[in-house]
């Protein structure tokens, strides 16, 4: 029976490689991995010379059966994602789940990690954090993320990509308020910057999806202990709703994400909005 090591390669400096992670990936039997382009950069860079095995969401299912084949047959073999750890939130992780299941040994080789690289850098609150990934291009799913983490107290980190940066800033102040944000940009690269600021200037900073540039972790302040009060009556939930209103969120969004987090009707909620604006 064959390992598989999860080795953590650089998130953009290559001087932070690894010597174990080098020797690791000389010393398999093939390296899957998301991009076969950008991961042969790196070995060429360190004098690999390797198997590469595509492995994507796309491809996961298939793949996953081919590479475990492999590992049970006894061949040794690492995955890499195209920068930092893989298998966090990334395809890497079905890969490891499948390993578990047929008992084959995992092995870390840890690296880079943009994930709290930014949080030490961010200036906020690092004692108890939440990593929430992308947020979704579907605007149900999206807003039904932004408010399940809304009341949250630790500290949230978030990737997201340039061309997306305005829409994400601007939804994230109607949902959270106007806290503190670290935006971490092109990390360890040439053009790193840490921008430590409030969401709201933030926008202004980035008010198209035209201005911004490079990859980015957002690391934004946790709610305040008081803004996780319960709401006991329906009409607590109401000002609930009319908070999230005044903040630019679509009544019937309002009323369904109040209505989930307190448990009263979203049908009644709606209807106490729509009385008031007909006042």
């Amino acid at each position: 029976m064959g390992k598989l090591y999860v080795v953590g390669t650089p998130i953009g400096n290559l001087g932070d490689m690894t010597f174990r992670a080098v020797e690791t990936l000389k010393n398999v039997d093939f390296i899957c991995a998301e991009d076969t382009r950008v991961t042969l950069k790196l070995l060429n860079h360190f004098e690999i010379k390797k198997q590469l095995i595509c492995y994507q969401e796309h491809n996961a299912a298939k793949a996953g059966e081919q590479i475990l084949a492999r590992l049970i047959g006894g061949e040794n073999a690492a995955i890499v994602t195209d920068a930092g750890m893989p298998c966090i939130s990334d395809p890497g992780e079905k890969l490891v789940k499948l390993c578990a299941e047929n008992d084959i040994k995992v092995e870390v080789v840890p690296g880079p990690s943009a994930v709290i690289s930014a949080l030490a850098i961010s200036g906020l609150n690092t004692s108890r954090f939440r990593f929430e990934g992308f947020l979704s291009v579907n605007k149900r799913q999206r807003f039904d993320h932004l408010a399940q983490v809304r009341d949250a107290e630790e500290t949230l980190i978030f990737y997201e990509a340039p061309h997306k940066l305005h829409k994400t800033l601007r939804d994230m102040l109607d949902y959270f308020g106007d806290r503190r944000i670290s935006l971490c940009r092109e990390l360890t690269k040439l053009h790193e910057e840490v921008i430590r600021t409030t969401l709201s200037q933030a926008l202004e900073m980035y008010p198209d999806n035209k201005t911004a540039k490079g990859e980015f972790v957002l690391v934004i302040e946790g709610a305040a202990p008081e803004d996780t009060e319960e709401a006991d009556t329906i009409e607590k939930a109401y000002e609930q709703v009319k908070a999230l209103v005044e903040k630019g969120v679509r009544g019937t969004d309002a009323c369904r994400e109040i209505a989930k987090s307190t448990g009263f009707s979203k049908g009644e909620l709606y209807a106490m909005l729509v009385e008031d604006n007909s006042r």
